[in-house]
C-alpha cells in the first residue's frame, strides 16, 4: 500500500499553469525543425556529387567576397569566409536526415518523453506523498539485487530505488560525476562531443541521477532555470541543451567534431568508450566498494538508458563495468594518449563475438523473456 501511495504520488500533475512559468521555459523550435527536416533533407551520401556536397564546394564561399570583406558575417548565414578558412570549410548548412530522424524518434522514448513534459508543465511526475526520507526501520534495504524497475519502457522510481540513492547522498553523486566528467574533457574521444567545459555538467548528472531515482525533482527544477544555449542549424537558431534529447543533438554538432562525423548521432563505440569512463569514475571515487548494492542497479540502470542510442549498446554496460578493475586496461589506455584503440571504430559484430557469451543478447524490456537489465524478478 505504501509502495501505491508513492507512485500514485509519482504520478499527480500539477499544470503550474501560471503564464510567468510557462515564458521562463522559452520553449524550443528544435523539434518541428528536426521534424520538418527529417523527411526532406538528403544525407550526405544520397547528395552524392552535388556542389552543395562536394568537398570542393564546401571549402568555397557560394559568391564572390570583395576583398576586405572576409571577416564580414553574412546576414543570411550568419557565417564569415573566415569561418571556412578555420574548419576547412563553412559550417554545415543544415543537419542530416539521420540526425534529424533520430532526435524526433528519441522524442517518442518513454522516458525522455515524461523528462519533456516534466519541464513543460513544471513537475516530474509530481512530488511524492511521503516528503520525509523512508526510516531504515520501516523499509530496510533489500539483502538481494533489486531488479530493474522498468515499466512499459520507462524507468520507474520506487521507494527501494529512493532509498538506495538516499543511502549513497548527493556529495557522493557529485564526487562520482566531477570525476567522471575530468576523465571525459581528458578523452580524445568523448572531449569533442562537449563543446563547452565550462556549463556545470556534473552537477546536473548528479541531479539527474537523484531525480530518477526517486529523491526529489532536483534536475527539472534546475532546467527551469538554466540559462539558455543556442545552437545555429542552417538559418535557424534554436534552444538546445535544456533536456537529454537536445543536450545529445548538440553534442552531435559540436564543433570541435571532425567535419566528416558532424551530425552524427552516438554510435557503440562512443557509447562504449562513455561507459568505460563513466564506470573507471565510479570505481575511482570509492562508489563500488562503498556502495555495492546501488551499483548493481546503477550498472542496470545504465545498460537501459544507453539502448537509445544503439539497440547494441547495452550489451558491452558489464564490459565497460568490469574495464577499469584491471589497471592493465588502464594503463594501457593512458599510455595510448587516452585513447581507447580497442573500442573505437571497431565493427560492432566484431566486438560483440569478444564479450562472454551470455552478455551478447539485449532484447529490451517489452520481450516475453527478457534479457539483462531486465532479467532479475522479485521473488
Amino acid at each position: 500500500e505504501t509502495q501505491r501511495r508513492y507512485l500514485q504520488g509519482r504520478k499527480a500533475r500539477n499544470l503550474h499553469s501560471h503564464v510567468g512559468d510557462m515564458e521562463r521555459l522559452h520553449l524550443p523550435s528544435l523539434t518541428s525543425l528536426c521534424k520538418g527536416m527529417a523527411g526532406h533533407i538528403q544525407s550526405p551520401a544520397k547528395r552524392g556529387s552535388s556542389t552543395l556536397g562536394s568537398s570542393r564546394a564546401r571549402g568555397m564561399a557560394p559568391h564572390p567576397i570583395r576583398k576586405g570583406n572576409s571577416d564580414l558575417v553574412c546576414p543570411i548565414t550568419g557565417f564569415s569566409a573566415g569561418d571556412a578558412e578555420a574548419t576547412g570549410g563553412p559550417p554545415q548548412e543544415s543537419i542530416s536526415a539521420t540526425a534529424a530522424e533520430m532526435y524526433v524518434a528519441m522524442q517518442g522514448d518513454p522516458d525522455i518523453t515524461e523528462e519533456r513534459l516534466a519541464l513543460e508543465v513544471g513537475l516530474a511526475g509530481g512530488k511524492p506523498e511521503v516528503e520525509e526520507p523512508v526510516a531504515q526501520a520501516a523499509l530496510p534495504l533489500l539483502k538481494v539485487e533489486l531488479p530493474l524497475n522498468v515499466i512499459n519502457g520507462k524507468h520507474c522510481a520506487s521507494l527501494q530505488t529512493r532509498q538506495l540513492v538516499q543511502s549513497v547522498g548527493l556529495e557522493a553523486l557529485r564526487a562520482f560525476t566531477s570525476r567522471f566528467y575530468q576523465r571525459c574533457f581528458a578523452d580524445g574521444h568523448v572531449d569533442k562531443f562537449i563543446a563547452h567545459h565550462e556549463d556545470p555538467h556534473s552537477e546536473r548528472f548528479a541531479l539527474w541521477i537523484l531525480e530518477k531515482f526517486g529523491d526529489d525533482i532536483p534536475w527539472t527544477e534546475e532546467r527551469r532555470t538554466r540559462p539558455r544555449r543556442q545552437m545555429r542549424i542552417g538559418r535557424e537558431v534554436v534552444d538546445v541543451a535544456f533536456d537529454r534529447s537536445s543536450a545529445h543533438f548538440a553534442a552531435w554538432h559540436s564543433p570541435k567534431r571532425e567535419p566528416q562525423k558532424w551530425g552524427e548521432h552516438f554510435k557503440v563505440d562512443d557509447a562504449r568508450v562513455w561507459m568505460r569512463l563513466h564506470f573507471w569514475a565510479a570505481r575511482e571515487t570509492g562508489m563500488f566498494n562503498q556502495h555495492p548494492q546501488f551499483m548493481a542497479y546503477y550498472m542496470r540502470f545504465v545498460g537501459h538508458f544507453i539502448g537509445i542510442y544503439s539497440s547494441k549498446a547495452p550489451s558491452f554496460t558489464r564490459e565497460s563495468a568490469r574495464w577499469s578493475a584491471s589497471p592493465k586496461n588502464v594503463n594501457l589506455y593512458l599510455a595510448a594518449g587516452n585513447s581507447m584503440r580497442d573500442v573505437i571504430e571497431k565493427p560492432v559484430d566484431k566486438a560483440l563475438s569478444e564479450l562472454p557469451v551470455e552478455e551478447r543478447l539485449y532484447t529490451g524490456s517489452r520481450h516475453s523473456n527478457p534479457a539483462w537489465p531486465y532479467d532479475l524478478r522479485l521473488l
